[in-house]
Order: C-alpha cells, then structure tokens, then sequence
C-alpha cells in the first residue's frame, strides 16, 4: 500500500521524521535569539552572568503579551524540547569540569561540610516547601536548585520526575532572583564577617547557586579565590548525579502500578555526565578542548534556561507564588549560614 501524506490517529504517518519535529524550529529560534541577546547584555555587564541574563531575559518576554500567545503556541514545542532535551546535553557537559582530584585537593575536611550543606539545605527545604503547601514538584525543584546548582539541578529533576515547565518556572525564577541577590549582599558581607579572600571564596562556592553566579561573586576577591569557590561549588555539582539517581530510583517505584514507561534507574544524562567526569580525571585532556566543550555546553544552558525563564508568568505568581518566595528566600539565607559555617570549621 502506497504511503499517504496523512494518517490515521495513532497510526504511524510513515514519514522518516515524526511529525511535531518540524514544528521545533521556530521555539528553538527564538531560544536561540534569547541566548544570543543574554550573551550581548554579559559582553556588555561582564558583572552579569550570561545564564542569569538568559533566565531574566527568558522572563521578561513572557510578560509581554503578544509574545506570551506565540510561546503558548506556535514555539510551544520547540521551547519543551529546549527546557527538556537541550538541558540534558548541557548538564551532561558540567561533567568536563571535574576532576576528582581537584575535588581532593580540597581536604577531607571541607568535603565533609560542603556535602552536609547541600544534603541539609536539600532536607530542610524539601520539608519546609512541602509544609507550606508548595504545589506539584515545587518543594523538590526548590530544595534541588538552592542545595546543588541552580537551574541546571531544576532542569535535571524536573526531568526525572517528569515536572511540567510551569512547575519548574517557579523554582527557576527563585533561583535566579537569590543568585543575583548574592552577586551583590556577599561581596557587602565579606569583610565585616571577617573572612580572609579564600575564606570568602570557599563561602560563595558552598552557598551560591549556579557556577556563573558563583564566578561574577567570587572574582572581587582575586584569582585564588575565584579558584576556591570554583572547586568547592564543583563539588556541590558532583552531588547532582548521585541525587537525581535516588530520585529517579524513588520515582521507578512509585511507578510501579502506573501506566507509561518507568523512569530508568539512572538517567542516561547522569549517566554521560558521570562518564565525563571519570574522562577528566583519568585521562589528560586538553585545555582547549574543555574550553569548547565549556562554550557549547554554555551555548545549550543559555537555550534552556531561555526557555524555562518563558514558563514564568508574574501575574500568576503575583496571586500564588508568595509561599514559593518565602521558602526560596529562607532557603537562601539557610545555604547561606550553613556556608558560613562550614567555612569556619574548615
């Protein structure tokens, strides 16, 4: 029987590609446009970290609304399949930036503490979240965001749990908003803390959230410093892979009896990411290679966080996400403390 061009419902079309594929261009265009436009704002503000420019950006468009209609329809699938598979890629190519061994230099000591900020950050916001009636998956993508790394670690969960973009708007915005808070209150609190300048880099990495946030903090204090934040906020990312493998392994269970396919034990995006990071240790690579693999891994971050920050709309937050503030900013102040404390025992 010869093919037709249509098909009937549920019936494959018999088409090489499927057919919503071409219907991606035009989201990850306009993606694309947001990413670029984020990175012109950085080359201009370097003070403003392009992923954070990038979420803001991706924000902002969503407010205006003729622009709110066409994300809510004609770049719909090409924004999903940015926020989603786009995201994955570039969590996967966090891993070119580890080394163990680099991760060891710290000490044993400031391992310990860095792990127990992220595990008791993750704890206590998760409950704090769920005791303030956050809806859906808000409390994990929350705890997720401000205990590891920002929005890659919303991205990654939200992945796994099979979170809706609207539920992780929210948590994106959040963390976006706190990492730029802490761009500017940190640097005011450095010195009347008493802390000496890798003292205050240990302190951003443990308690800022995205890498970018964590590099436009730290870098006032000098290049040893920024290097300190950079290990310590490196170690926090290594915790990724093993927390969204519990949850995935969580979610396989609570499945069991559900209809659809069960979540993979590991996801293979944990998967690759925990293979690079095994490259990077073992095997030497050259520093201009992970310098491209950093620039297309940034490319892809930008393309996502774009198309997460369009999920946030301010007029329904306005009228519910008042809970999901509250819980965002304690939890800020909470990483924030515990950092500080980590810093001192170290």
């Amino acid at each position: 029987m010869a093919l037709s061009g249509g098909s009937a419902p549920g019936r494959p079309s018999g088409r090489l590609l499927p057919a919503p594929v071409p219907g991606l261009l035009p989201g990850l265009l306009v993606a694309g446009a947001g990413a670029l436009l984020a990175w012109g704002v950085h080359v201009l503000v370097p003070a403003i970290p392009w992923l954070t420019a990038v979420v803001v950006l991706g924000i902002v468009a969503a407010q205006v609304p003729p622009m709110r209609r066409l994300l809510d329809g004609v770049l719909a699938p090409g924004i999903a399949f940015a926020g989603r598979s786009i995201m994955r890629a570039g969590i996967v190519l966090l891993g070119i930036d580890l080394s163990l061994g680099d991760i060891a230099s710290l000490g044993w000591r400031a391992i310990l503490t860095t792990v127990l900020v992220v595990l008791l950050t993750f704890a206590v916001t998760l409950a704090f979240g769920r005791s303030m009636g956050l809806p859906g998956h808000q409390p994990l993508l929350i705890a997720s965001g401000f205990a590891i790394c920002g929005a890659s670690a919303i991205g990654a969960m939200g992945s796994v749990v099979r979170a809706k973009e609207r539920d992780q708007a929210t948590p994106i915005a959040l963390v976006t908003l706190c990492g730029t808070l802490a761009i500017a209150v940190l640097p005011a609190l450095w010195h009347p803390l008493g802390l000496d300048a890798l003292q205050f880099g240990h302190w951003v990495g443990a308690g800022v959230h995205d890498v970018g946030q964590v590099v436009a903090t730290a870098q006032i204090a000098g290049g040893a410093a920024l290097a300190v934040a950079v290990i310590v906020k490196l170690t926090r990312v290594l915790l990724l892979a093993p927390m969204v493998a519990i949850t995935a392994s969580i979610e396989r269970r609570r499945s069991t009896d559900a209809t659809g396919p069960r979540p993979p034990i590991v996801p293979l995006f944990v998967a690759g990411f925990v293979l690079l990071v095994l490259v990077r240790t073992f095997l030497p690579i050259p520093a201009a290679s992970v310098s491209a693999a950093d620039d297309v891994r940034n490319v892809l971050l930008a393309v996502a966080l774009f198309a997460l920050g369009s999920g946030v709309r301010v007029s329904e937050l306005a009228r519910t996400g008042w809970r999901a503030l509250v819980v965002g900013l304690t939890s800020w102040v909470f990483i924030a403390a515990l950092a500080y404390g980590a810093v001192l025992v170290s």
